[in-house]
C-alpha cells in the first residue's frame, strides 16, 4: 500500500468511500486497484449512478440487456440482475477490507427503488429481498431518511438487515434515524438475537445545501442595500459545513456518550456518518472542499472519482477538522439564521427533491432498458 492523502485520512479515522460503480471500473481491475493502494475503502451506488452506467452504451450493459431481454427477462428483472451483478462483484473485491474488521470498511450500498420512499412495508419487503438475494455480509442497503424509511429502518435492524440511511440533510432528521437504529438495537436484543455483522451508516448530503442556499443568498444580494451586500456575499459556501457540523454534534451525542455505552458492551457498533454529496459543484470553490472541511475522525466521506483524483493530487489532511470548529459552525448557523434563511425549510426541500431526482434518474434508466428490450421484440 502507496502512501497518500487517503490512507492519511483513514489513518486519521476516516475512510473514503467511492461514490460510483460500473461494470467497466470491476472488470478493468481499477476498483480493485484503488482498493488494494488504500485510496478506497467502500463504494456507494444510488439510482442517478446506475442510470448512467446501465443507461449509457459503454460496457458490458448493451450486450447483457441484450441477453437479458431475449431469454425473456422484464425490464425491471434485467435491472434486478445487473445491480445485483455489479454489486456482488464489488462486495466480493472490498471483501478483504470487511474482514479487517474496522466497522467502517468494505461496504457496498444497493439502494431499494425509489419509489418506495414513502411505503415502510414495501420498502422492508424489498431491503430484505436484496439482502437475502445479495447474501454478502459486507452490503448495506440503503433506505431514504423519509418518515417512512425510517420507519423501516427499526425494523430491518431488528430484523439484521445492515443498511445506509441516505438523503439526510438536517440535525433534526438525523436524531430520528438514530433513534431508529437505536431502538432497532434494542429491539434486536431483546429477542436473543446476535449483532454479529450488523452495520449501519448514516449518509449526511452536504454540497447540495450550499448549491440551494448560496441561491438564495445572491437573490438577496441582488435586492439588499450596497452598505448589506458584503456580509450577505460571505455566506456563501458557508451554510452545509456548518449544516454538518451541527449533524456531527447530534452523532457525537448520540454515539460516543454515556448513553450509547450499555449498547457498545453487548457489541452494538455506532451508526457510522457519512458525509455524502461531497463533490464540488461550484467551480469558485475549491475542488476538495468538502472532504478537507468536513476531515475527522469515527466518519465516512464518499465522494466521486473526479473528487478522489483531485484529494489524492493535492488534499492535505490537517488533522481533526471537525471538533475544535464546533463553535465557529455554530456562529456561522447564527449569521444565516439572522439574515433571514433557514436551513431547516432548505434541508425539507431538498429532501423532497432528492427523492424525485432519484425516481426521475430510476425512471429514465428503466426507459432505456424497456426500450433496447422491445427492440430484440421481433428476434425473440
Amino acid at each position: 500500500m502507496k502512501s497518500s492523502s487517503a490512507v492519511a485520512l483513514h489513518e486519521m479515522g476516516q475512510s473514503l468511500w467511492l461514490d460510483t460503480i460500473s461494470d467497466g471500473l470491476i472488470t478493468s481491475g481499477e476498483l480493485a486497484r484503488l482498493v488494494a493502494d488504500g485510496t478506497i475503502y467502500g463504494v456507494t451506488s444510488n439510482p442517478t449512478i446506475f442510470r448512467s452506467a446501465i443507461g449509457g452504451d459503454q460496457y458490458g450493459y448493451p450486450a447483457a440487456i441484450a441477453r437479458l431481454a431475449t431469454e425473456g427477462k422484464s425490464p425491471e428483472e434485467i435491472y434486478d440482475t445487473l445491480a445485483i451483478h455489479d454489486i456482488t462483484r464489488t462486495a466480493d473485491v472490498l471483501a478483504p477490507a470487511y474482514r479487517q474488521g474496522t466497522g467502517r470498511d468494505g461496504f457496498v450500498s444497493l439502494e431499494v427503488p425509489p419509489d418506495l420512499a414513502h411505503d415502510t412495508e414495501a420498502t422492508i419487503a424489498e431491503a430484505m429481498r436484496l439482502w437475502k438475494t445479495v447474501a454478502r455480509k459486507n452490503l448495506l442497503v440503503k433506505v431514504p431518511g423519509t418518515p417512512a424509511g425510517i420507519t423501516a429502518v427499526e425494523a430491518l435492524i431488528a430484523a439484521g438487515v445492515s443498511v445506509n440511511v441516505t438523503l439526510i440533510f438536517s440535525r433534526a432528521q438525523y436524531a430520528t434515524i438514530a433513534q431508529a437504529f437505536r431502538r432497532g438495537i434494542e429491539k434486536r436484543l431483546a429477542s436473543g438475537a446476535s449483532l454479529d455483522g450488523l452495520h449501519s451508516v448514516a449518509s449526511v448530503f452536504v454540497s447540495r445545501l450550499d448549491t440551494a442556499v448560496d441561491k438564495e443568498i445572491d437573490a438577496r444580494v441582488a435586492e439588499a442595500a450596497p452598505a448589506e451586500r458584503a456580509a450577505l456575499a460571505s455566506l456563501r459556501g458557508s451554510a452545509a459545513v456548518a449544516n454538518a457540523f451541527d449533524v456531527w454534534e447530534e452523532y457525537r451525542d448520540q454515539f460516543f456518550g454515556p448513553s450509547f455505552g450499555a449498547m457498545a458492551e453487548k457489541g452494538a457498533r455506532p451508526q457510522w456518518l457519512l458525509w455524502a454529496s461531497t463533490g464540488t459543484k461550484d467551480p469558485t470553490y475549491s475542488d476538495v472542499k468538502y472532504v478537507e472541511e468536513l476531515a475527522g475522525p469515527d466518519s465516512i466521506n464518499t465522494a466521486p472519482r473526479e473528487t478522489i483524483d483531485a484529494w489524492l493530487d493535492h488534499g492535505k489532511v490537517e488533522g481533526n477538522r471537525l471538533d475544535p470548529r464546533i463553535e465557529t459552525a455554530r456562529a456561522t448557523r447564527t449569521a444565516i439564521a439572522e439574515a433571514g434563511i433557514s436551513l431547516e425549510q432548505h434541508c425539507a426541500k431538498l429532501l423532497d427533491d432528492g427523492v424525485a431526482s432519484f425516481a426521475r434518474s430510476f425512471h429514465d434508466m428503466m426507459d432505456t432498458i424497456r426500450e433496447r428490450s422491445a427492440a430484440l421484440a421481433p428476434r425473440r
